[in-house]
């Protein structure tokens, strides 16, 4: 079984996003003081006492209004609340009851769940007393927090690990391949991950920049296991203007890094643009499985050349991409769609591939004897030894007699003979060089 699923919902601004924090123990949410920046359901791991659950962030929910992305907020928490075990249920202290509050327990009851009625805004100095009214909702007995100070956060997770159901939690150890979504906004990342999950797990609008925060999603195929990161597209740095997309910049940044195969979407109507060169040269610079997936590609007038020709000019635009695949797809239309996680497999499999020592050795020396080193001054570089020392990526130490000798040029013409050889198609590899005596 996997582990429990906690809900964290309620109204806009009531601060759920500082307490998934405060409990996550790191800065996973967007928190700003302005309703409505938690859009998606963002998750993360948590642990109290003897028990791991995952927790679930939410979009605030409005039930009076008819805003197209507020209406797709309400969707994602009523998701997220069918998908947990317990629901925290988040109301303001400060503010008190409200009608919106009302009619989110009005939802929670129906649904059924085990629900901890959370009033948050209390702090030290405030009296218990003005909590009661809270009892008015029928979701059971208020516990008051402080999520910003901390405080009053062990009794609630006593009572949300004991309306855990009773069951034996066996910890997934298997590894996933966790993949990041990058690009600009509105090239449809969020389109093609709902496809393959085949569910509207993420907020679909043609407003670019809908996706804020980045989001995983955990799915199962064929093919293996897979974390799917939507990631909130990048803009260029002036038109950055709302802090909450500096934070979702960070927050891409963080996703790619975390990642282990990043997929570069480019709207096929557009073609590539400076940013798309930014975004990926992150991914690029820190040695990641990349892929390059070509979106919107049914609304191009096509002959039987348009491909090659469409691949050549992104080749000559993203020459430092030489080892990416690319893959031409319509997550409108599903054209091509179900060979993402296949090929995303494939460049993790070259992202976590090991050479023998002996056999790397080998390539290497007649890598020398076809193409020596220049001479730099009065001496010439000289190879030793070469071992691979980890993987994600693939990482090689050369011992050399001065690596002040090396040249870039050969350091590429060796990283040639190394993708040639053994077939890092998708993937960065990472070349050190250490003095050594001979």
């Amino acid at each position: 079984m996997g582990k429990p699923i906690v809900a964290i919902v309620g109204r806009p601004n009531v601060g759920k996003s500082t307490l998934f924090n405060k409990l996550a123990g790191k800065r996973i949410a967007i928190v700003e003081d302005t309703p409505g920046v938690t859009r998606d359901r963002i998750y993360a791991e948590a642990e109290w006492l003897t028990h791991k659950f995952t927790m679930i962030d939410t979009g605030g929910i409005e039930p009076e209004n008819s805003d197209i992305i507020v209406a797709q907020m309400r969707r994602q928490a009523e998701m997220a609340i069918e998908m947990a075990d317990v629901i925290m249920f988040i109301v303001d202290g400060k503010q008190g009851l409200t009608d919106a509050d009302n009619e989110v327990a009005h939802m929670l009851r129906k649904s059924q769940k085990q629900v901890v009625l959370v009033v948050n805004k209390i702090d030290r100095n405030a009296l218990e007393d003005s909590i009661y009214e809270f009892y008015n909702l029928g979701i059971g007995e208020p516990i008051a927090i402080s999520a910003s100070q901390g405080l009053g956060l062990g009794d609630m997770l006593d009572e949300v690990v004991e309306k855990f159901p009773s069951k034996d939690y066996e910890e997934e150890e298997d590894e996933y391949v966790r993949i990041a979504m990058v690009g600009r906004p509105n090239v449809g990342k969020s389109s093609l991950i709902n496809k393959i999950l085949g569910e509207e797990k993420h907020i679909v609008s043609n407003i670019p920049g809908t996706t804020r925060d980045a989001v995983d999603s955990y799915i199962e195929r064929e093919e293996g296991k897979f974390i799917l990161v939507d990631t909130a597209g990048l803009r260029r740095k002036s038109k950055i203007k709302e802090q909450i997309e500096r934070y979702s910049a960070v927050r891409t940044l963080a996703a790619i890094e975390n990642a282990d195969v990043c997929i570069l979407m480019i709207d096929a109507t557009e073609g590539v643009a400076e940013q798309d060169e930014k975004i990926i040269g992150y991914a690029h610079e820190m040695n990641k499985a990349i892929m390059i997936v070509v979106n919107k590609w049914d609304l191009i007038e096509k002959d039987d050349k348009t491909m090659n020709k469409f691949k050549n000019e992104l080749r000559h635009k993203l020459s430092f991409l030489s080892y990416a695949p690319f893959l031409f797809i319509s997550a409108k239309t599903g054209q091509r769609v179900h060979k993402v996680l296949s090929m995303a497999k494939e460049c993790y499999g070259s992202y976590t591939k090991r050479i023998k020592t002996g056999v790397l050795n080998e390539v290497i020396s007649k890598a020398v004897m076809m193409k020596e080193p220049p001479i730099v001054g009065l001496n010439r570089l000289k190879i030793y030894y070469v071992t691979q020392v980890g993987v994600k990526p693939p990482t090689f130490v050369f011992f050399v007699n001065n690596p002040a000798l090396l040249h870039f040029s050969y350091e590429r013409y060796l990283q040639n003979q190394l993708r040639e050889s053994f077939d890092f198609n998708g993937t960065g590899i990472k070349f050190r060089f250490r003095e050594r005596k001979e």
